[in-house]
């Protein structure tokens, strides 16, 4: 197996290269280098790596390495759990496809309406991108055609098996050749995994990278607690610590919505991420937790799976997940990109199996404190810094970033240093601005014009 981390050492086209290295790619990951020479060998490979790892890049680059661009079919196919992994994948594609012209990247997942998504099928895409659910849609309809499939890729597969799709994902398996590659890519590893890789693999490479987390970039400490502790234990955890951004994590999704509302009343800034969510909902929530709008994300696993997020101060778990693995596959979301992180978990006495079952896993011991070790701020509230103004129209509306900054710093009034992330949908946008000007900017948009136009625009809470 091949010990270079130099992206030359791969045999891709310069173009490619120069792409590559204007995208910052300095040298390959760990998993990168372990599974991209099979890959592009057109080997199966069924991999194992922590969120952040860079298997995206990994898979990316082996399928457009074999894409031919001027063939106007589907030549690679890629589920993912949830929309949000399969915006980010699709995402990361068209960066890595920048050398290779025309190529027809096309995301299909739920909650957006069909018939946009039917009409881009009927000039076939080079590569699909989506969630089982619509994917086996659109392949029922005849509207999506995987008969010329030449790479099939299952990322975050353990996901879509915790989310019921077993059965979606093999039909629509059935419809591709056999003589496909496939690529599965997994941050656990359950025996519904390897029975899932035995149907449908030829004798795949495994690739294992380090799934744990370094302690000297993770800072772990768990908080042994009594019954009816967890919520104002969890409330001297943020106050005590005092992140600016946080994942709290929940087992179920009824306790989200409790923990939420339960901060909220004690003055906190807390959004709920669960399944009850319709996708605009689930949007918004993103959007604010990702542009600085609210500093406390509370989710479930599942919930939480395809998450684009950069500089996490802490993760909390306010119950610990029943399978090891899956804590490491949690704390991996803090700590990253050579920054510290801080891992903060709740249990009591009668979880102290979970806890030996973690320091088992993990091959070391962990840092046990209690709470009366926390030091409490009377009346200490988390005020996130941005405050985000939902736009009335999106893409569909011709409405562009530039537009929504321009009318906002029109005259000079809001300079552009106090506007934050803007996001743009079919028929939203959102605009995050420093806590401030809120009202200023709002009463901008609200009495004024976005590229002639007058929309309605409101405050999310």
């Amino acid at each position: 197996m091949s010990t270079n981390t130099a992206f030359s050492s791969l045999p891709l086209t310069a173009e490619f290269l120069t792409n590559l290295e204007s995208l910052d790619y300095k040298a390959m990951t760990p998993i990168q280098a372990q599974s991209l020479p099979a890959i592009l060998n057109g080997q199966d490979i069924q991999a194992q790596a922590k969120t952040g790892s860079g298997k995206t890049a990994a898979f990316g680059i082996g399928l457009l390495h074999r894409l031919q661009s001027q063939q106007y079919i589907t030549q690679a196919l890629i589920l993912c759990p949830t929309r949000e992994l399969a915006d980010q994948v699709a995402k990361e594609l068209r960066r890595l496809a920048r050398s290779t012209p025309n190529t027809k990247i096309l995301t299909l997942c739920g909650g957006t309406p069909t018939a946009p998504q039917r009409d881009s099928l009927a000039h076939a895409p080079h590569i699909v991108v989506g969630t089982p659910g619509r994917i086996l849609k659109h392949l029922q309809t005849g509207a999506l055609q995987l008969t010329t499939v030449k790479t099939l890729v299952l990322d975050e597969a353990d996901r879509m098996l915790d989310m019921g799709f077993y059965e979606d994902i093999m039909t629509i398996i059935s419809a591709t050749p056999p003589e496909r590659q496939t690529l599965l890519f997994s941050a656990t590893y359950p025996d519904e995994i390897k029975f899932i890789s035995q149907s449908i693999q030829r004798d795949p490479l495994d690739v294992q990278v380090e799934s744990l987390h370094s302690n000297k970039k993770i800072q772990q400490i768990f908080y042994e607690i009594q019954k009816g502790e967890r919520t104002q234990t969890l409330i001297a955890l943020l106050q005590h610590y005092r992140p600016e951004s946080s994942v709290v994590f929940c087992n179920r999704k009824v306790q989200c919505k409790e923990l939420a509302e339960a901060l909220w009343q004690q003055g906190f800034h807390a959004l709920a991420l669960h399944g009850d969510l319709e996708q605009k909902e689930r949007d918004q929530v993103l959007v604010q937790f990702s542009n600085k709008s609210t500093s406390i994300l509370i989710a479930t696993d599942v919930a939480a799976r395809g998450l684009d997020i950069k500089d996490l101060d802490a993760v909390i778990n306010f119950e610990l997940p029943h399978d090891p693995e899956i804590h490491i596959h949690r704390i991996g979301r803090t700590g990253r990109a050579g920054n510290e992180g801080l891992a903060l978990s709740l249990f009591m006495p009668a979880e102290a199996a979970k806890v030996n079952a973690i320091e088992e896993y993990q091959n070391s011991s962990v840092r046990i404190e209690k709470p009366n070790t926390l030091k409490t701020r009377e009346n200490f509230r988390l005020s996130p810094p941005m405050v985000t103004l939902s736009i009335n129209g999106g893409k569909k509306n011709k409405v562009r970033a530039g537009d929504i900054l321009g009318a906002l710093t029109a005259n000079a009034k809001i300079p552009g240093k106090q506007i934050g992330k803007i996001d743009l949908f079919d028929t939203f946008a959102y605009v995050a601005v420093e806590r401030p000007i809120a009202k200023q900017a709002l009463k901008i948009l609200s009495e004024g014009k976005i590229k002639g136009r007058k929309f309605r625009v409101r405050k999310l809470r």
